[in-house]
């Protein structure tokens, strides 16, 4: 069985939206103005693409990452891996970046039972919330920014739900404040 992660950017406050600058959102880009350049803090980042069998990704991750991530270097790894997008509404895959489409969360829990190495969750904020609420995430992979940013769009859901028990199992604080988080959900 797969192990699924979900990857995220984070502010203290749980929002996770438009980290690397997306156009409308008022502290869009607030990954590179909140604190000093860290590498080290971006190393989980590397391990990620090392580790994963496959990319999968919420509908508007996919369009917007499509038209950008096949031609940057530092996504060479996750660029060779097979990619999933979760989606009812994409009529087909943009050739740039083929993927292949999955169609509901059932879907997503059949690949989890294939072999491979982990399904890796990028961006893909509602993807994420879903996959949660579905009890189908085994991990969290987050770099936790020391900000506040009020409005945006949650790494969690706010669904009432039972207990979800989570498992320090790596940390780490960088000197610009990030720090790394990774999280098993206990079963």
């Amino acid at each position: 069985m797969r192990q699924l992660i979900v990857s995220a950017f984070v502010s203290v406050d749980g929002v996770m939206e438009a980290p690397g600058g997306e156009p409308g959102y008022r502290n869009s880009g607030w990954t590179v103005s909140s604190v000093e350049m860290d590498e080290a803090a971006y190393e989980l980042k590397g391990s990620e693409q090392e580790e994963a069998g496959a990319l999968l990704l919420g509908r508007r991750s996919y369009e917007a990452f499509a038209p950008v991530w096949p031609h940057m270097a530092e996504f060479a790894g996750i660029n060779a891996k097979p990619r999933y997008v979760v989606s009812t509404t994409l009529a087909q895959e943009d050739p740039r970046w083929p993927a292949t489409l999955l169609r509901s969360l059932d879907e997503v829990a059949e690949l989890k039972e294939t072999e491979g190495g982990p399904l890796l969750v990028q961006g893909s904020a509602t993807l994420g919330r879903a996959l949660a609420d579905a009890g189908l995430v085994d991990r969290y992979h987050l770099l936790v920014f020391p900000v506040l940013l009020g409005a945006g769009k949650r790494l969690f859901s706010d669904t009432d739900q039972d207990l979800t028990r989570l498992r320090l199992v790596d940390h780490r604080v960088y000197a610009n404040g990030v720090q790394k988080q990774v999280f098993d959900v206990v079963r």
